[in-house]
């Protein structure tokens, strides 16, 4: 039997042990995670684990939920001391989980404690973990260090000032804090936020926006300066993809409609993102970035709890609706004007992952390895049977060896051992397939497909 988190953890053979070898001690390249540009930038310190842990993680609260903690413990006015302990008691019991695993790895890697988290030992971790947030060295700065965080991609609005990235810049911070564009407000021509998030657009832009023309001029400036700021990668969550027929008439005609207050139908929403997908797509192109779909999540579903506490408070799950057939269209159109840009394709359904591999075949190409890549096993899926599931089918129909891997996609600055548990899974599939006489005992050229993932395609895809 093996020792619990081992050294040897999800490591089955003296190949994969070997492999990882190879990989643990490589940089991270965080490409797309929601860590806060302003923390990053005033190196923030903590009060205690809690906030540093609990404070907005979704993935913890759902689990609490599941074992019958009061609300008041995970998003209420309870103590940061009665949180952690309701999480001390949920997680001793998540058998299977891998918050299970990503608890203990991060308890290790950041607090040296060895034990395992449990009613019983709440308390003796809660002050062993505050006593190491009170170090001077514990601090935002202090983590992108030890952990050899190379790059990080944060997650901003077009009219964010980008105020906190410059600061970062200036700081000396060794780590590349890079913006990515992620429109979602213009996305969202339905939201009743839609016309106050113009305004705020054509102050920052200096563009007065009253046709959908004046709209991608001023996102052409925003794209421009996001650009000078170190911007290398767009990002969208289109929960539901479409592609519907438009003309640059209709457009108009919708555009007009939505500024004015008048609602418009299903049919002109997806006109209307179709053509914004279409047209910010070739700006992302021109400037040699990467874009990012994020697809097939079904947002806030409990509608109570949706009105009690807003967005983003774990209650959201997969989605199933048509991915294939709008997005062949959508990436053919920008093929056609040859502006399909390097692209990242997240689904959020698991049993999507064969239309995905099988949709970056149908454009890879124009010199560029790993051009169409289908993104690492995101939100729910980033477990163990998650990402192997996500790099076989990678493996099956497309190049696992040009697959950029890992990312936190994370609100924490505690997420990084999630890059040391993704590596051990990745050597250690790759160490199956040669123990099954699959691929053969090249230890040279396994090594570095091994790095390669783990940190040097991401490194020269983002070309930062």
């Amino acid at each position: 039997m093996k020792e619990f988190l081992g050294d040897d953890f999800l490591l089955q053979s003296e190949l994969a042990i070997a492999l990882y070898e190879q990989v643990k001690d490589l940089p991270i390249v965080d490409y797309h995670c929601h860590l806060e540009p302003s923390e990053i930038a005033e190196n923030k310190r903590f009060e205690n684990i809690t906030e540093i842990w609990l404070y907005g993680d979704h993935y913890k609260w759902r689990l609490m939920r599941a074992n019958g903690v009061d609300e008041h413990y995970i998003t209420g006015d309870a103590t940061d001391w009665e949180k952690f302990e309701k999480w001390a008691e949920t997680i001793d019991d998540c058998i299977g989980n891998p918050l299970y695993h990503w608890t203990h790895l991060e308890l290790k890697r950041y607090f040296d404690y060895h034990g395992l988290l449990s009613a019983k030992t709440a308390k003796e971790v809660w002050e062993i973990c505050n006593a190491k947030i009170s170090e001077e060295s514990f601090c935002v700065h202090g983590i992108l260090d030890k952990f050899k965080v190379e790059m990080i991609g944060t997650t901003d609005d077009p009219a964010d000032s980008l105020e906190h990235h410059e600061t970062i810049i200036n700081s000396g911070l060794a780590t590349k804090v890079l913006p990515t564009l992620r429109p979602g407000h213009l996305y969202n021509v339905d939201s009743p936020n839609f016309v106050p998030y113009l305004d705020k657009l054509s102050e920052v832009s200096g563009v007065e926006i009253d046709n959908y023309s004046d709209l991608m001029l001023a996102m052409q400036k925003r794209v421009d300066f996001f650009h000078e700021m170190g911007c290398r990668a767009s990002d969208i969550g289109m929960d539901t993809v479409v592609y519907e027929e438009y003309s640059t008439f209709e457009i108009d005609v919708i555009f007009n409609k939505a500024i004015n207050g008048k609602a418009l139908t299903q049919e002109e929403i997806d006109k209307y993102r179709t053509s914004l997908m279409v047209d910010l797509g070739m700006m992302y192109a021109d400037k040699g970035w990467a874009v990012q779909y994020h697809m097939n999540a079904l947002r806030n579903n409990n509608s109570i709890m949706f009105e009690d506490l807003g967005a983003d408070k774990g209650y959201d799950s997969i989605s199933d609706t048509d991915l294939a057939k709008p997005l062949a269209r959508l990436l053919d159109e920008l093929a056609k004007e040859g502006k399909l840009a390097k692209s990242i394709l997240y689904s959020l359904n698991p049993a999507q992952d064969d239309i995905i591999t099988t949709m970056i075949g149908n454009f890879q190409g124009g010199g560029v390895k790993g051009k169409m890549q289908h993104g690492s096993a995101w939100w729910v899926n980033d477990t163990k049977t998650g990402m192997e599931k996500q790099m076989i089918s990678l493996a099956n129909n497309g190049m696992l060896a040009r697959f950029i891997g890992m990312l936190t996609d994370s609100r924490s600055f505690l997420s990084y051992p999630r890059h040391e548990y993704f590596r051990r899974i990745m050597v250690n599939l790759l160490a199956n397939w040669v123990i099954a006489g699959e691929f053969p005992n090249d230890f040279e050229k396994l090594s570095q497909i091994a790095k390669d993932i783990a940190y040097f395609n991401a490194k020269d895809y983002f070309e930062y």
